[in-house]
């Protein structure tokens, strides 16, 4: 089954960052836009200062396994989001990360209501 939560056009990723809402923290940047469904669409890019091919393929996962594990909590919410990793996201563990972009997806939340 195709998950419909996921942005991978480069237009929608464009109509969001034009929209200039953003959330910075060391390991990531979040774009984000509102919307009128109740779901939590997101998109996720890593730039090559990262790495190579094979290790930005790795940071989409672990960002992309993060949002899976916060969904429950989040998942409610209507915004479409453009995560953007950070070159410290490689140096710090995983479960800080996770701890960041929990923190981001808190302070959207608190601007939904």
């Amino acid at each position: 089954m195709k998950n419909k939560r996921i942005i991978k056009k480069n237009f929608e990723f464009q109509e969001i960052i034009k929209q200039n809402h953003v959330l910075k923290n060391s390991s990531f940047v979040v774009y984000f836009q509102k919307t009128n469904e109740p779901k939590l669409e997101f998109g996720i890019s890593v730039g090559k200062k990262i790495g190579n091919a094979v290790v930005r393929n790795q940071v989409k996962r672990q960002i992309r396994m993060q949002i899976f594990n916060l969904l429950p909590e989040f998942g409610a919410l209507n915004f479409k989001i453009i995560i953007i990793a950070r070159p410290v996201f490689l140096k710090t563990k995983y479960e800080q990360n996770n701890n960041e972009l929990n923190k981001i997806l808190t302070r959207i939340k608190k601007i939904n209501n």
